[in-house]
């Protein structure tokens, strides 16, 4: 569905199930960190309120998202640390066109989609490949919502952008460039990492 180049490893599974406390508290930021890039283009796109309305919902969805794993934390007496910086995330930044405010646009819009994307792949291994019952059936239920966000965000660039089929061939560059970034990453207990 995503047409992600390279996929996440299985084994990745195994790293983050090492260490339960510390995927946790990275996954809530990284909702954390959804929820104010949804409130981010809020800001750029007054003018589309239709849109406005979607990403509003976005922001509270994440916000949700960041409470239920802020739950599971407490419930199982993790301490909940604090926010990570996230390199996968920062190295995508890089790839956003500084050019006009449509490119920005539908770039930031392409950004998001693809980090809506590689989220919901890695929620899916984890589905697939970790023993905690309770984690299975919670990361299979925001893989969906992740799979949801990502069509949102590519509709959203196609229909800020003036050629939808531009708008296809940058997120073909898209891919290609998180492919080369991704090889250096699934080695670490983090939902990017």
């Amino acid at each position: 569905m995503f047409k992600l180049k390279l996929p996440t490893d299985p084994r990745w599974a195994n790293i983050a199930e090492g260490n339960i406390e510390e995927i946790l508290t990275d996954h809530a930021w990284c909702e954390q960190k959804a929820a104010t890039n949804a409130i981010t283009l809020i800001t750029m796109l007054p003018e589309y309120p239709e849109i406005v309305t979607e990403l509003l919902a976005i922001a509270q969805e994440e916000l949700d998202h960041f409470n239920q794993v802020h739950e599971i934390i407490k419930k199982r007496g993790y301490t909940f640390g604090r926010a990570r910086k996230d390199d996968y995330v920062n190295q995508l930044a890089k790839f956003i066109i500084q050019g006009s405010r449509e490119d920005l646009i539908v770039d930031k819009m392409l950004f998001a989609a693809m980090i809506e994307a590689r989220s919901c792949e890695r929620f899916k291994v984890l589905t697939e490949n970790i023993k905690d019952e309770e984690l299975k059936v919670f990361y299979r239920e925001l893989m969906i919502s992740e799979a949801n966000h990502y069509t949102t965000f590519i509709a959203f660039a196609r229909q800020l952008g003036t050629d939808p089929e531009t708008v296809n061939k940058r997120w073909e560059e898209w891919l290609e460039y998180e492919a080369d970034i991704i090889k250096s990453y699934g080695n670490k207990e983090t939902i990017h990492g």
